[in-house]
């Protein structure tokens, strides 16, 4: 099944909601990074958190960024996606092996450990919004939905999961998120609660076949769903030798001097994607005189 996202309505309007399939994204993230089971879980939580929160952006340049810093064996988690479900994202740590939690499930949670999760959305203004909250459980759905309601205010309910083959490659991956609008009604709050209480996990409805649509049917077909608009989602990066170069001019005169002076190849690898991008000591060097020649193209600090 390809990857897409469905955004919808239900209770004429009193809810909207995304869901999404992301299995093909997840899988290239971990033949990517070459993560263990349990950061494949953890990472592919918040590439498809990312992807859905991500379609709910309207301007085509919006940016966002997911970032969680925990105490745990992974160390932390950065995603980052477009309006148009591009996301991309890597973990600090990727090869981390631990027992399963009390639930014979993968403890995403154990690896994360204590810490904060950091919503940061560049909307083209003149400062990117930034949000921070203290991780609840570290399950990530549980600290997003947490995320939701403190720092954006708008109660909400989270679902991610991701399924692994014996393998280690992974089987089935999606989530939702389904918000509630100020003016709902107590009886539409109350129906969809009912519908999430008979919810196990969001792998056991991919794993039975169900597609997004199905499952925003399952949780808020009663309310009158209607789906608004679906659109793919896919792991994408967009690094370039360019970006590379403007990146390495950016590290400051002193140390491009030095790397000049060395005359030595750098190598520079992307951290979503791990390409690798070599720049010669002569590339360097035109690098270091073309941004002096532009008065203070390179910062001095």
């Amino acid at each position: 099944m390809e990857d897409y996202i469905v955004r919808a309505t239900a209770g004429n309007g009193q809810l909207r909601a995304f869901a999404a399939t992301t299995a093909n994204l997840v899988e290239q993230a971990r033949a990517i990074h070459g993560t263990s089971p349990v950061a494949t879980a953890a990472l592919g939580r918040l590439l498809t958190a990312g992807a859905m929160m991500g379609a709910m952006m309207k301007g085509e340049r919006d940016l966002l960024t997911l970032q969680i810093k925990g105490s745990g064996a992974l160390g932390g988690i950065v995603v980052t996606a477009d309006s148009k479900a591009n996301v991309k994202g890597y973990v600090h740590e990727p090869v981390v092996l631990l027992p399963p939690n009390e639930k014979g499930k993968l403890d995403v949670s154990g690896a994360i450990g204590p810490g904060i999760l950091n919503v940061i959305k560049d909307l083209g203004m003149k400062e990117p919004y930034s949000g921070q909250v203290a991780l609840q459980t570290g399950e990530i759905a549980e600290d997003l939905t947490y995320y939701f309601a403190v720092s954006e205010q708008v109660p909400s309910t989270v679902g991610l999961g991701v399924l692994m083959n014996r393998d280690n490659t992974v089987c089935q991956a999606g989530g939702f998120i389904i918000q509630v609008m100020p003016f709902a009604e107590e009886s539409t709050i109350a129906s969809l609660e009912q519908k999430l209480g008979q919810v196990t996990g969001v792998t056991d409805l991919l794993n039975e076949g169900l597609s997004p649509e199905q499952i925003l049917e399952m949780l808020t077909g009663s309310l009158g769903l209607q789906i608004t608009d679906r659109m793919p989602a896919a792991y994408h990066c967009g690094c370039s030798r360019e970006r590379m170069l403007r990146a390495l001019a950016s590290i400051g005169r002193k140390d491009l001097e030095e790397l000049a002076a060395a005359g030595e190849p750098v190598e520079m690898s992307c951290h979503f994607c791990n390409t690798r991008y070599t720049f010669s000591g002569e590339e360097i060097s035109e690098l270091l005189n073309r941004n002096e020649d532009r008065d203070g193209g390179i910062r001095t600090e």
